[in-house]
């Protein structure tokens, strides 16, 4: 059973980069799903963007569950940032490629290679859908 009281009583860096990241697992899916350069792709992925910019810029304030400021999991923030800022040069140049390259890299990296380690024993994550 879900156990949301380990987020409610988490850190406000934490909450935001939750209610962030959610969304945005859901909405990057959809994007590799639905047909490309449509005004709803285009919507959806300024979306994206902006929820993985936030959710990046929240991950920077959340302290290291192993103690101390920052652990790896933090490399993610800038890696996620230059790749949302990349793709965003990249398909206002025209470089659909590149775009897609670029995006496909932050959903992989940031959320499912991140989202993997957020499940790691230990981790809010992991007592959220585990529990204690």
């Amino acid at each position: 059973m879900i156990d949301l009281q380990p987020i409610l009583s988490a850190s406000m860096p934490i909450k935001i980069h939750v209610a962030t990241i959610v969304p945005a697992v859901a909405i990057g899916a959809g994007q590799f799903l639905m047909p490309k350069g449509t005004p709803v792709h285009r919507a959806t992925g300024y979306l994206f963007m902006a929820l993985m910019i936030v959710t990046s810029v929240a991950a920077f304030f959340i302290e290291s569950f192993a103690g101390g400021r920052f652990s790896w999991i933090h490399l993610f923030v800038p890696v996620t940032l230059i790749g949302v800022v990349r793709a965003w040069i990249a398909i206002r140049a025209g470089h659909v490629r590149s775009h897609a390259f670029a995006l496909a890299g932050v959903y992989f990296g940031a959320i499912v290679i991140a989202g993997f380690f957020a499940f790691s024993p230990g981790r809010i994550m992991h007592k959220v859908i585990f529990g204690g």
